[in-house]
């Protein structure tokens, strides 16, 4: 891949995966650390990079999956590092807007915790993403049957969850 190529894939495709990982973390001050890492990965393996395996957008999100669940096992590792000295997290006050929003990714994220972790990534690809299903089995090396069938029991489950609640 040369450069003009890889300026243009950043160009497409910042935005869209920068979506993505705020949709996946809840967090866009992480979500923009990954996004800078996802590229500068993908920088530094562009010669490697081989279009008759996947289209560049399947490759660079495959990335940045990989990314994030590197990000996960980090943070699971830090959380337990905490429990164990007895660290507590300090929540500051805001505006009732701002309370609002937080309640609202609460229940988002309480539902989505509900989730499978598979069924999660599914779910953070299709609608975060904007991936189609095809690229999300490409990015996940898995069937599109397997994909579908995953996303179509996360929307069940999130449907029956969320629907508890109002």
């Amino acid at each position: 891949m040369r450069e003009a190529e890889f300026e243009r894939l950043y160009a497409e495709h910042a935005q869209r995966l920068f979506g993505f990982l705020v949709y996946r973390t809840g967090d866009r001050a992480l979500a923009e650390d990954l996004v800078g890492d996802t590229f500068e990965a993908a920088y530094r393996a562009r010669s490697r990079y081989d279009r008759r395996r996947a289209s560049a957008r399947t490759w660079l999100y495959t990335i940045a999956l990989n990314l994030l669940r590197d990000q996960g096992r980090r943070q699971g590792a830090q959380a337990r590092a905490y429990d164990r000295v007895g660290a507590g997290a300090v929540v500051g006050a805001g505006s009732d807007v701002a309370l609002e929003r937080v309640a609202d990714r609460d229940r988002i994220m309480r539902s989505l915790a509900q989730l499978s972790e598979q069924e999660r990534e599914c779910v953070a690809l299709r609608f975060g993403a904007d991936l189609s299903l095809k690229e999300i089995a490409a990015a996940i090396d898995e069937p599109v049957t397997t994909v579908e069938g995953r996303l179509y029991r996360a929307l069940r489950k999130l449907r029956d969850v969320m629907g508890e609640g109002t």
